[in-house]
């Protein structure tokens, strides 16, 4: 099962970076945010989203012991999002050892 979840965060993680390049390079957020900004689900996804990463983020407090990690994680998971969170679930992942499982992926604490 941890293979299987490996794979599927992997393929997650280089999906949502090559949406947000490519999208990126065919649209530049900052000139159109005030067109974005005044779409009413436009709102509604940035704050449901943003809900969102404050919950996976209270779970890598949970996980991380260091004040630095916390913050680090913070503002990437503000900034890239999907992107920070399937990095964060890629690297707990291969730092499981060998006999562990989903339970100790979501309660062990790292440091």
């Amino acid at each position: 099962m941890i293979t299987v979840l490996k794979i599927i965060f992997s393929i997650l993680f280089v999906w949502m970076c090559y949406i947000v390049i490519s999208t990126s390079i065919e649209s530049n957020l900052f000139t159109e945010w005030d067109f974005l900004a005044s779409i009413p689900w436009m709102r509604a996804t940035l704050w449901d989203f943003y809900a969102n990463a404050f919950v996976i983020y209270l779970w890598m407090c949970y996980k991380e012991s260091g004040v630095v990690r916390k913050i680090l994680w913070l503002i990437l998971m503000f900034c890239l999002g999907s992107i920070a969170s399937c990095a964060y679930v890629i690297i707990e992942l291969f730092r499981l050892k060998p006999n562990e499982g989903i339970k100790d992926l979501l309660i062990k604490r790292n440091g």
